[in-house]
């Protein structure tokens, strides 16, 4: 009796050790997902109007402003060095060690394409246009994450993609009836279009290759992935500056440039550290949870942007933009609350999978 005794509580010890245990990892996981998000919408806010700032004082260099995208990632190489311990595990083997860099390679040179066609399209499209359809990411990452990540599609989810959808087709054909809409606008809508939906295919990629060939959460594997595929998008868009002949107007323009040659250097210098903390944060939340997820947080900063552009920038914020924005904010919404019921059954269903072991157990 004695001895059953002793053995039951040690195994209620045993029990509790393992609730702290999950206690603890869930609160560093709700601690790592909220400082990423807060680099994404900090850092894709402060980007995106550096951006259009960049335009609006006389910069007009396409591949220089994809290049700003990805140049930054330099600055990745402190926090990467602290992370190194002389116990961190070894690199993969050959062939894996092969692979995953040939998938970082073929994500850097997409995300340099995908950073051009968002240059083209802040040149084209005013920042609220210009984030407003970007809403429609989350609508091609819900795709993309059925047929390549496996995620399922349900009735809150297909609503999502419907609103946003709406939400940008009210955009795309607000150029026929507003007289201000530049002669560019509907090309400026159709390329931000398609780099939104090039955008959320990255997403998905990376989350693949995280399962199939990093098999790693840590932030060192974060960091990994975003220096080498910047790296790569960097020489991608270097290599495009000096091709295109881009890089000879270079001096003129920083000449020319609004806010004084330092004002241009500075633009682009956070510019260019303002997407790498947004890159960092979109790679830490594919880590830490999903691509999905991560366009889902990304698709919240949707509304900074466009209300900071009517304070810094003068836009108009006119009924068609704010029709657009609900029905934007709406998609969001309609996402996040299922991603919130998904939560809450695995949650549920952890809870009565613990209770059957224990019932197991005391029998």
């Amino acid at each position: 009796m004695g001895d059953t005794t002793m053995e039951e509580e040690e195994e209620e010890e045993e029990e509790e050790e393992k609730g702290r245990r999950r206690r603890r990892w869930r609160w560093r996981w709700w601690v790592a997902v909220a400082m990423h998000s807060v680099l994404v919408l900090s850092g894709q806010s402060a980007a995106t109007l550096l951006g259009r700032f960049y335009y609006d004082h006389g910069g007009s260099s396409m591949w220089l402003q994809t290049l700003t995208l990805s140049a930054a990632f330099p600055v990745l190489f402190l926090p990467r060095l602290l992370l190194f311990t002389p116990q961190s595990p070894p690199l993969p083997p050959p062939s894996p060690l092969l692979k995953l860099g040939l998938a970082y390679v073929g994500l850097g040179l997409i995300t340099a394409v995908d950073s051009l066609l968002y240059s083209y399209g802040l040149l084209y499209l005013t920042v609220s246009a210009y984030s407003l359809v970007c809403a429609t990411q989350l609508g091609f990452n819900a795709v993309f994450s059925y047929f390549i990540n496996g995620e399922k599609f349900t009735d809150l989810t297909l609503n999502s993609l419907v609103l946003l959808t709406f939400s940008a087709a009210i955009l795309a054909v607000r150029s026929d009836d507003d007289p201000t809409a530049g002669r560019h606008y509907g090309l400026g809508f159709v390329l931000t279009l398609a780099a939104s939906a090039l955008y959320s295919l990255i997403l998905s990629l990376m989350e693949l290759t995280f399962e199939k060939l990093v098999r790693s959460r840590s932030l060192r594997a974060v960091l990994d992935m975003q220096i080498y595929t910047a790296a790569v998008s960097t020489a991608a868009a270097a290599a495009g500056l000096f091709i295109s002949g881009e890089y000879r107007g270079l001096r003129r323009e920083a000449e020319g440039f609004g806010r004084g040659e330092v004002g241009y250097v500075m633009t682009l210098i956070w510019a260019s550290v303002g997407w790498q903390v947004t890159n960092v944060g979109l790679v830490g939340l594919i880590s830490e949870v999903s691509a999905l997820f991560s366009n889902v947080i990304s698709t919240l900063g949707i509304p900074i942007a466009p209300v900071f552009a009517v304070i810094l920038f003068k836009d108009k914020m006119d009924g068609v933009k704010v029709i657009s924005l609900l029905l934007a904010i709406w998609g969001f919404i309609s996402y996040f609350y299922q991603h919130y019921l998904d939560y809450k059954a695995q949650k549920k269903a952890t809870v009565l999978g613990e209770r059957g072991d224990a019932r197991d157990a005391s029998a």
